[in-house]
């Protein structure tokens, strides 16, 4: 039988082996049928080309400004949808589901931006910004990450200096997605009492520049972008009040992270519902390979991983919910699903053989992409030094002295 890229996901349904669906409410299955429907219809089909040619698909960002995702747990007050956090995280994991290039703009947009406006922000900034970046009106980025300033966010060398009545910003950041079109950037500078502070910037701003990297092998379709910020003035108004020193990241860096640990379910769950329908579609030795022993073992093992990751997912999402959601549990979370993926990615494409190559059949994009996810928001192993921080009191990737042991993580949370 001849194997076409369109017949693949024929016949299969929604990955949930272990009727994960009995711990959701009917308002949150409804929340990630309405962004699957938005997925399979306007962004699956044109979702491998976009990557192909490194394309960022501007053309969906009206639809997917309407589905309610962008700030989807914020208020209504500032035009968002006012979802929970469970539903929020099934929403992330659908859209990742149809392209991890997309999702990744969702973590700067809403995950980052407007978190950091949100939590950090004058009631003016919010006001301002989020109803028309929930709408995807406005597009935000996130300057946080330098060239030599990754893991390590403490060692910025960006500066704000004081000057005509608001600041100058000097400096420069790197890997910051959306920001070579972004109408918004919150940029991490250090002002002159040596203390980490925010400051809204605005994409027409004389002093910011921006330049898209080039040759990325991961996440085509998603730009990331080295800024130069030089000279650039921005007014008093532009510093985000709640922003204080580098802590005050904490908030942002963790709402952005519990989305990164759903968006790696997606990504896995897409990459075992392709493997499973090709395996039982694909015919060698006169019977469909879903027959085979070693491919079933790679499928089990697949929706294995798959349903343990739901569980997490699921509980997280309440632990947040209710105000229990701490930073090594985020660390781990994002750690555990991300990793997961990474390996049923590469179980998927096995089972595809030859084909698996092929960007036509989604597997080995999901496989490059999720490698930019295994490193952003807290590489694996710096995800992995914070949970071990949090079980053991000791502190493995810093020569600086801990300035907190215990449990809340709080001075290990790092971006990346």
């Amino acid at each position: 039988m001849k194997i076409t890229p369109g017949r693949v996901r024929s016949g299969v349904r929604q990955t949930d082996f272990i009727n994960a669906d009995r711990l959701l409410s009917e308002e949150e299955m409804g929340v990630r049928d309405a962004v699957r429907e938005f997925v399979d219809r306007e962004l699956i089909p044109s979702a491998a080309d976009h990557w192909d040619r490194a394309e960022f698909p501007f053309d969906l960002l009206p639809g997917l400004g309407g589905l309610g995702i962008m700030g989807g747990v914020f208020s209504p007050e500032y035009g968002c949808a006012g979802w929970n956090n469970v539903a929020y995280g099934l929403a992330i994991a659908e859209l990742a589901r149809g392209s991890g290039s997309l999702a990744t703009f969702l973590h700067v947009q809403s995950g980052l931006a407007m978190t950091a406006i949100h939590e950090l922000g004058s009631e003016e900034q919010k006001q301002r910004w989020l109803p028309g970046m929930a709408r995807c009106e406005k597009i935000g980025c996130f300057g946080l990450t330098e060239p030599e300033a990754g893991s390590d966010p403490g060692s910025l060398t960006t500066t704000a200096v004081e000057r005509d009545g608001g600041y100058v910003l000097d400096g420069e950041k790197k890997w910051i997605g959306n920001a070579s079109f972004a109408d918004v950037a919150v940029i991490w500078a250090r002002t002159e009492d040596g203390k980490i502070s925010g400051f809204v910037v605005e994409g027409d701003n004389p002093g910011f520049h921006t330049d898209v990297l080039p040759r990325k092998a991961s996440q085509r379709a998603v730009w990331q972008t080295h800024i130069r910020l030089e000279g650039c003035h921005v007014p008093e108004d532009a510093r985000l009040p709640g922003a204080t020193s580098l802590g005050s990241t904490l908030a942002v860096l963790t709402h952005s992270r519990y989305g990164v640990g759903w968006d790696g379910l997606g990504q896995a769950a897409d990459c075992y519902e392709t493997a499973l329908a090709y395996a039982g579609e694909r015919e060698q030795f006169g019977q469909p390979i879903a027959a085979f022993q070693l491919v079933q073992q790679k499928l089990v093992d697949m929706v294995n991983e798959i349903s343990l990751a739901q569980l997490l997912s699921v509980h997280v999402g309440r632990l947040k919910d209710d105000g229990l959601l701490d930073a090594p549990t985020v660390s781990m979370f994002k750690m555990n699903n991300v990793a997961k993926a990474r390996r049923i990615a590469a179980l998927a494409r096995e089972v595809l053989g030859g084909n698996g190559v092929l960007l036509d059949y989604r597997v080995m994009e999901h496989m490059a992409d999720i490698e930019g996810v295994y490193t952003y928001e807290g590489t694996n192993d710096v995800n992995t030094l914070i949970v071990g921080q949090a079980i053991t009191g000791h502190r493995a990737f810093s020569a600086r002295p801990p300035k907190d042991a215990s449990r809340d993580g709080r001075a290990e949370e790092k971006p990346r």
